[in-house]
């Protein structure tokens, strides 16, 4: 029989690891989005980037209840947006 020196720490890990799912269902994650969001857009509006930008805008808001908002800021190669 293979005896273990530190049985009582084995012992101690083994009933951590076994709890360890119930630790998620006590915790719980505030509501996100907290405020609304804003969706950052590199090209001008109108086109179709800005087309499919609102169109999930508009799906996000509806599944999340939260307020997305569209914003089109072109210029210099898209390094505006990207600030």
């Amino acid at each position: 029989m293979l005896k273990l020196p530190h049985r009582r720490q084995f012992l101690h890990l083994a009933a951590s690891a076994a709890a360890l799912p119930a630790v998620p269902h006590v915790a719980r994650a505030q509501a996100y989005p907290t405020r609304p969001v804003r969706v950052i857009v590199g090209f001008p509006p109108g086109g179709v980037s800005d087309l499919y930008a609102r169109l999930i805008a508009q799906w996000l808001s509806e599944r999340l209840g939260q307020q997305f908002i569209v914003e089109n800021r072109t210029g210099a190669g898209g390094s505006l947006a990207t600030e």
